[in-house]
């Protein structure tokens, strides 16, 4: 018995150290997450992800190795009973396919096909396993990738790239015949954006705040939930006023802000990428932050059911909720929209506008021509002739 409890103080110990080592992490992981982190992660986890951090990894790439990682540990000791092995091998990489890309119908016939029921159980009960059905291939694959980043940051090279690996994923991505889900069913276009922000019509903070986020959010290209979340005051700029309408000298002249984003998720390592921000979603941001007497640290933060301002910033999962949210406030279904919705609908309303597809990329800050155009193609289908033979 004695023997026991020591065991369990110094499990628990190990818990406790590896929260504060996390804490090191603060502004890249997530803080609701930490604790469960600490439970998830070794040590050689937690100072792998230190090492990258001091190489200078991106915070939202390190942010999801980090989850990543904490899904593959939880995993591995459901499936196998023991700690993920460095470096796995191919047997492990072929049973975590396997776990997750199955056949429905053949799950019917037989249930001990795909995850194990004692496998998903202990995934749901730790909250890391939310959906029904076999994963998203694109789950599995990035979950692959952060499994073999991980691996080659301790020196391994492992059995990812081996035949048997490719050929099972190719089977059972077909086997799960999953059809490819948006990010957000429905885009949020200017007409979708004015209701929420008639749902943010007021003076408390938070209705401030949510209107100043969600019109800062659009109006700078479309800004991912992570990229809203972790703005800070130090990344703002006031610049010269500029004219509503550049090619008319006598048109009132509106305030401009610039935004530095740091490194983005698409950035090169040296890219410093900002965008502007002009009119009216420089208004209500500079408004917000005055009532808020906000002069440094995160520009969108926490507030209590007091109105109390955190000095913590929201997490990009918040600022899925806010959104969702306003939307149920605005008679809208939540679930046909996320925060992605903003990037999706930014560059939709870009092209019913007609604005040429590099301008409006140089504010999304969209890399791939080919995932931007795809929102032109959607609206020039709409707007076109081609569809309307017979109406």
């Amino acid at each position: 018995m004695g023997d026991t409890h020591r065991a369990a103080g110094l499990d628990s110990q190990a818990v406790v150290r590896r929260a504060e080592q996390l804490d090191a992490l603060d502004a890249i992981l997530p803080f609701d997450r930490r604790d469960q982190l600490a439970a998830l992660l070794t040590d050689d986890d937690v100072a792998t992800l230190k090492h990258l951090a001091s190489e200078g990894m991106g915070d939202n790439t390190l942010r999801a190795l980090a989850s990543d990682l904490g899904y593959l540990e939880a995993w591995c000791q459901l499936a196998t009973g023991a700690p993920l092995p460095w470096p796995a091998p191919e047997s492990l990489l072929l049973k975590f396919v396997a776990h997750h890309l199955w056949d429905p119908v053949k799950r019917v016939e037989n249930p001990a096909h795909g995850m194990p029921a004692d496998v998903e159980a202990g995934l749901r009960a730790e909250r890391l396993l939310r959906a029904d059905g076999p994963h998203a291939p694109g789950t599995v694959r990035r979950r692959l990738t952060s499994w073999s980043i991980l691996t080659r940051c301790r020196g391994f090279t492992g059995a990812f790239g081996a035949p048997s690996l490719k050929s099972a994923l190719r089977l059972a991505v077909k086997a799960s015949n999953r059809p490819r889900q948006r990010k957000s069913k429905k885009a949020v276009t200017v007409d979708i954006l004015a209701k929420l922000l008639q749902a943010c019509a007021g003076d408390r903070l938070v209705d401030l705040r949510d209107h100043a986020l969600l019109l800062t959010a659009f109006a700078s290209g479309g800004r991912r939930r992570s990229e809203v979340a972790a703005l800070r005051v130090e990344d703002l700029t006031d610049e010269e006023p500029v004219r509503a309408d550049p090619s008319d000298k006598t048109s009132p002249p509106l305030p401009c802000l610039s935004i530095r984003l740091g490194r983005t998720k698409t950035a090169a390592a040296d890219d410093d990428e900002h965008v502007l921000l002009i009119g009216r979603p420089v208004t209500a941001l500079k408004r917000w932050l005055a009532e808020a007497q906000i002069k440094d640290g995160p520009v969108f933060r926490r507030i209590d059911q007091w109105g109390n301002v955190d000095r913590r910033a929201l997490t990009p999962q918040s600022v899925n909720l806010i959104l969702k949210s306003r939307c149920r406030q605005a008679g809208l279904d939540p679930a046909l929209f996320s925060a992605h919705g903003l990037r999706s609908g930014y560059l939709t309303e870009a092209a019913n506008r007609a604005i040429p597809l590099p301008e409006a990329m140089q504010q999304s800050l969209h890399k791939s021509v080919t995932q931007a155009a795809g929102y032109y193609n959607n609206a020039e289908r709409k707007n076109g002739r081609a569809a309307r033979l017979i109406v």
